[in-house]
């Protein structure tokens, strides 16, 4: 007779895979919402249980032994089999309810998706939303995300994505600091000015400014006398009169209304990228992923009221 598996079993699964996937408990246990040690020692039951060792564990990293590598692959298949059922059972349900996972770049989340949160839970009162903010590219998949907001025109067969607005980078400085300095009137010029610029927490990288010259795509790193690594900040210092920065139009916008920054080499500027919305294709008929969706094209609208901030230069 073949034994039944159980509960305890089942949630040692999901703790171990999601482990397996992202590297380590800490991060499972931040992408389940329970402790590092509840992930631990739902493992270490699974390993008991089974007699095997599924990781080499040393005080930075966990590694899939040669068992764990061909056990992992068997329970994503068995949590994609769940997770279909679980998919089929929201799709007969009309109404969006429950909880629906989101995750998007930390500016766009605090400046466009945060403020617009509180008419979407007006107009779904039963639908909670778990934002998740970071630079950190997860795995959708993985991680059980439902609905991802990037910067970029991302392929993944495993996704299905919908691009929603431009994401166009202009350079930017107070008012003050131009007065005192001079107004650049080329990429070139920005040699001789004090700049600003931001580092991706994620890689430690600082940002390549990108401006059109002529027919091209030219993307240069000016010396900065100040480095952030939180995009707020940096727009921040330059209201200040702390120089030259290069920003989303997006999150200069409110300064530029108040006069705090003035958009500059407006002819130079481009449209790198488009913002994409993601989601797995096992969330198409999802209720709740619709309904978000829907919300994302209200969001961002086909002219979104900061695209064209550069032509006041």
């Amino acid at each position: 007779m073949t034994e039944q598996i159980g509960l305890e079993r089942l949630t040692g699964l999901i703790a171990f895979a999601r482990s397996a996937s992202l590297g380590s408990f800490t991060a499972a246990a931040r992408s389940l919402g329970i402790s590092p040690s509840a992930v631990s020692r739902s493992v270490q039951r699974l390993e008991h249980h089974f007699s095997l060792s599924l990781f080499t564990r040393t005080t930075r990293s966990l590694t899939l032994t040669p068992e764990g590598r061909n056990l992992h692959e068997r329970t994503l298949r068995l949590l994609h089999e769940a997770e279909q059922i679980e998919q089929a059972a929201f799709a007969a349900r009309a109404e969006p309810a429950g909880l629906i996972k989101v995750t998007a770049p930390l500016p766009i989340g605090v400046h466009i998706l945060a403020p617009a949160l509180t008419h979407f839970r007006v107009r779904y009162p039963k639908l909670a939303v778990d934002l998740r903010l970071s630079d950190r590219v997860v795995d959708i998949i993985e991680e059980g995300v439902d609905v991802a907001i990037r910067v970029g025109d991302l392929a993944d067969s495993r996704l299905i994505s919908r691009q929603l607005t431009p994401h166009r980078l202009c350079a930017f400085a107070s008012p003050a600091y131009l007065a005192a300095r001079g107004t650049p009137q080329h990429p070139d010029e920005l040699a001789q000015h004090e700049c600003v610029n931001f580092r991706y927490q994620s890689s430690g990288q600082t940002l390549r400014w990108p401006f059109k010259i002529g027919d091209r795509i030219v993307e240069i790193t000016p010396p900065a006398g100040i480095v952030v690594d939180v995009s707020d900040a940096v727009i921040a210092v330059v209201a200040s009169g702390g120089g030259i920065c290069i920003s989303p139009t997006y999150l200069a916008a409110p300064f530029v209304a108040r006069g705090e920054v003035t958009p500059i080499l407006g002819a130079f500027s481009v449209e790198v990228f488009n913002v994409t919305a993601l989601w797995p294709d096992s969330r198409r008929a999802n209720p709740n992923v619709k309904a978000f969706l829907s919300f994302l094209s209200e969001v961002f609208p086909a002219a979104p009221p900061w695209r064209d901030i550069h032509l006041s230069t």
